[in-house]
């Protein structure tokens, strides 16, 4: 019998397409994945079996079935974005236990694709912080379950690298992709502004929360990418030369990169020399006043969020965050800040295509109460693993994470890449270079499940904890 937990999103729904396989088989294998593992990895909120099962049958009568670019493929949702008929709680007691009317435009367009809605993912309250724990779960990476999978969309991480789903929505707006994604060994990319539909939370964080695609693959996250910012929308590029730049400063003054991921870098360097692309070292002049406005603009996107709660709630971290925001709210919503950033990092982006970066200073915090800790100590932890990923939402442009080698602890690694507005396609394409040429382990070993990996079997992950 074929097994489809960890099988791409592609091949599922190439299997559906062709009748080779019902949706309902396809859903059920993963729902009993759910019910097996994830009581030891949180990574969901809600899980919409019978619902899931009945929409999963809906998808094998559409008349159009042959045409669906995400045929039956089990999909799980951050809970941060309205599923019809489930309620949206963002990790929090404050929120009400409501059921939404109408989907995400997001969700509604994975739905209209063939993707089957699974279940609503943890998230920390708020969306706020980079580790997901909270009243309703702690979210813990597959392959280090001390450790926490990052956040904010750490259940959809987690979801994606357990083989519960083989793909899963989220979105960013301070890395909330990027950061779950690098600590799980997973593939995102965080789109520009306007690619694809947003509509977070009341403001999107002042147009900087962007939903986007968690996966195995690059082919998986640029299929789901497609399917959420529509029609041509992605692009080949044709065979081209690059110039990437190199980076291995934190924008985060006073914090430094572990070796682990430098080295990553550093190996990613190489790998891309040889497919053809001028590569070298510069550094982004990042202002020295970073770290203050992305604190301020951190803390405001929470201020407009908690409006509207029960703030006797909300856990004290989220509070204290709130109310630092407030006294932020007026000076950040000018844009005046953004802007001055985006036109002092434009000129590196004219002489470079792309920049290649760590995607974490190093491995997530312990996995544990982080929501019943002091604001400060949540904020050092964040800032000390995490200083990467911010300032590309500050700018508004795109982003991705992508798994490179892997940390002395056995968990994976991974590099950031960013781009000039407009260049998805290309950072895809870049991503998928490094994908073929430094193959990496795709599924968490839960239990001596079998692993399953990009590329020939006997291609083995290299460390670049060694390099």
């Amino acid at each position: 019998m074929t097994s489809w937990v960890g099988r791409t999103a592609v091949e599922i729904a190439a299997a559906v397409r062709e009748k080779r396989v019902a949706p309902r088989e396809v859903v059920a294998e993963h729902l009993a994945r759910i019910e097996r593992f994830d009581g030891r990895i949180g990574a969901f909120r809600a899980v919409r079996a019978g619902a899931a099962l009945a929409e999963a049958d809906e998808v094998a009568a559409r008349a159009d079935l042959g045409g669906l670019p995400l045929a039956g493929v089990p999909v799980a949702v951050k809970d941060n974005l309205a599923v019809r008929g489930e309620s949206m709680r963002v990790g929090s007691a404050a929120t009400p236990d409501t059921p939404a009317e109408r989907d995400h435009e997001t969700v509604a367009r994975l739905r209209a694709a063939g993707a089957v809605v699974v279940g609503l993912t943890n998230v920390p309250e708020l969306c706020v912080f980079g580790t997901t724990e909270g009243v309703h779960g702690t979210a813990r990476n597959p392959w280090d379950p001390a450790r926490s999978a990052g956040g904010s969309s750490g259940g959809s991480a987690a979801a994606v690298a357990a083989g519960m789903v083989p793909i899963a929505l989220g979105n960013d707006g301070m890395g909330s992709l990027r950061i779950p994604a690098a600590t799980c060994g997973l593939v995102t990319i965080k789109p520009g502004r306007e690619v694809v539909p947003a509509g977070i939370g009341d403001g999107d964080w002042f147009g900087m929360s962007e939903n986007g695609p968690l996966a195995t693959t690059v082919e998986d996250a640029r299929l789901m990418f497609a399917v959420l910012a529509g029609p041509g929308a992605v692009r080949r590029p044709g065979a081209a030369t690059r110039r990437i730049a190199v980076s291995l400063r934190s924008p985060l003054a006073g914090v430094t990169v572990a070796k682990p991921y430098a080295a990553a870098v550093r190996e990613a360097a190489g790998v891309l020399i040889k497919a053809g692309h001028q590569v070298r070292r510069a550094d982004p002049p990042y202002p020295v006043s970073l770290g203050v406005t992305a604190l301020a603009h951190w803390t405001a996107g929470t201020a407009v969020d908690a409006r509207g709660v029960d703030a006797r709630l909300l856990t004290r971290r989220t509070r204290v965050h709130a109310a630092i925001g407030r006294r932020c709210e007026h000076t950040v919503r000018s844009g005046a800040g953004r802007e001055r950033l985006r036109q002092r990092l434009e000129p590196f982006f004219t002489e470079h295509d792309v920049l290649l970066t760590p995607a974490l200073a190093r491995r997530s915090p312990k996995a544990g109460p982080w929501h019943e800790r002091g604001w400060l100590r949540n904020v050092a932890a964040n800032s000390a693993y995490s200083p990467l990923t911010p300032p590309w939402n500050l700018t508004g442009w795109p982003a991705m994470s992508v798994p490179f080698g892997t940390l002395p602890s056995g968990a994976p690694c991974a590099v950031q890449l960013v781009g000039r507005p407009g260049s998805e396609a290309d950072l895809l394409e870049i991503a998928g270079q490094l994908e073929q040429r430094h193959p990496w382990r795709r599924t968490a070993p839960l239990d001596q499940d079998p692993v399953r990996w990009i590329g020939p079997e006997t291609t083995l992950p290299r460390s670049a904890a060694s390099a």
